[in-house]
C-alpha cells in the first residue's frame, strides 16, 4: 500500500499556533520533509515543529530538498522535481510524508508545487491548513483585516495590476514587502485617501517588530497592512 502526501500548515512562527490536526500527524507521520533556501541555513517550518518531533518516543526519517530563493523558473522546476523524486520513494514504500510549509499551504506555498507533481503520479494528497501570516500579522497587531462588506486584497508583488485595483480595496495585505518597499510607498503616497500602514517583521518568532510605517529594512519575513478609510 502506498504512503501518503500531506502538506502541513506551521503558522507564521509561534509553534503554539499549530492546529490540533497538524501536530497530530507530526507526532507520528512516518517521514518530514522540510525544503530550506540553502545549505547553510535550516528550515524555519522545521524550527516550529523540532520541539515536538524532540518530544517522539519513536524515529522518523527527514528529507530536507533545496529550494533556492530564486526566480528561474526552469531552474526551479528542476528543484522540485527533484524534491518530489525524493517523496515519491518514501511513498512508494508505503511510508507517509509530512511537508510543513510556513503559513498555509494553499497560499503561496511550494507545496502547490511537489502536490502536483505527486498527485499527478496517482498518490493520495492531503492539506492540513494553518495559521496564514498575514491573520497572524493582524492579530499581532491587534487590527481587524475586514469588516461588513470591506474588500480584502492579498498582493504578493507589487506591479501595475496593484496600482489598476487599489482604488477599489479597503486592506491590502502586501507580502515580502522588502521587496519592493519604495515602488509601494511611492503607490500608497498617491492615493489621496486616508489610510494606516502597519508592518510587522518576523510575525510569531522571537524578534518579531510591529511598525505604524513602511518597514525600512530588508528582512524577508515582512508584511505591510493597508487599511484605507471611508470618507465619513
Amino acid at each position: 500500500m502506498n504512503g501518503k502526501l500531506i502538506g502541513i500548515g506551521v503558522g507564521p512562527g509561534d509553534a503554539e499556533l499549530l492546529t490540533i490536526k497538524a501536530l497530530n500527524v507530526i507526532k507520528k507521520v512516518d517521514v518530514i520533509c522540510a525544503p530550506k533556501s540553502s545549505d547553510s541555513k535550516p528550515s524555519l517550518a522545521l524550527s516550529i515543529v523540532q520541539g515536538f518531533l524532540d518530544e517522539r518516543d519513536d524515529s522518523y526519517q527527514l528529507l530536507e530538498p533545496l529550494f533556492p530563493m530564486i526566480e528561474d523558473e526552469t531552474l526551479l522546476g528542476e528543484y522540485w522535481d527533484n524534491a518530489a523524486a525524493l517523496i515519491h520513494d518514501k511513498l512508494n514504500d508505503g511510508l507517509d510524508v509530512a511537508f510543513v510549509t510556513l503559513g498555509d499551504p494553499t497560499i503561496y506555498s511550494t507545496f502547490s508545487y511537489i502536490s502536483r507533481r505527486i498527485g499527478d503520479r496517482g498518490f493520495e494528497v492531503e492539506i492540513i491548513p494553518g495559521v496564514t501570516s498575514f491573520t497572524g500579522c493582524a492579530a499581532t497587531a491587534g487590527i481587524s483585516l475586514g469588516e461588513k462588506d470591506e474588500i480584502i486584497v492579498i498582493v504578493p508583488k507589487v506591479d501595475e495590476r496593484l496600482e489598476r485595483i487599489l482604488e477599489y480595496g479597503d486592506t491590502f495585505v502586501v507580502m515580502k514587502t522588502s521587496r519592493h518597499r519604495d515602488d509601494l510607498e511611492k503607490m500608497v503616497d498617491q492615493d489621496s485617501r486616508s489610510k494606516d500602514v502597519i508592518s510587522v517583521q518576523n510575525c510569531g518568532l522571537e524578534d518579531e517588530k510591529v511598525f505604524t510605517d513602511f518597514v525600512k529594512d530588508k528582512k524577508y519575513l515582512s508584511t505591510t497592512i493597508l487599511k484605507f478609510k471611508k470618507d465619513k
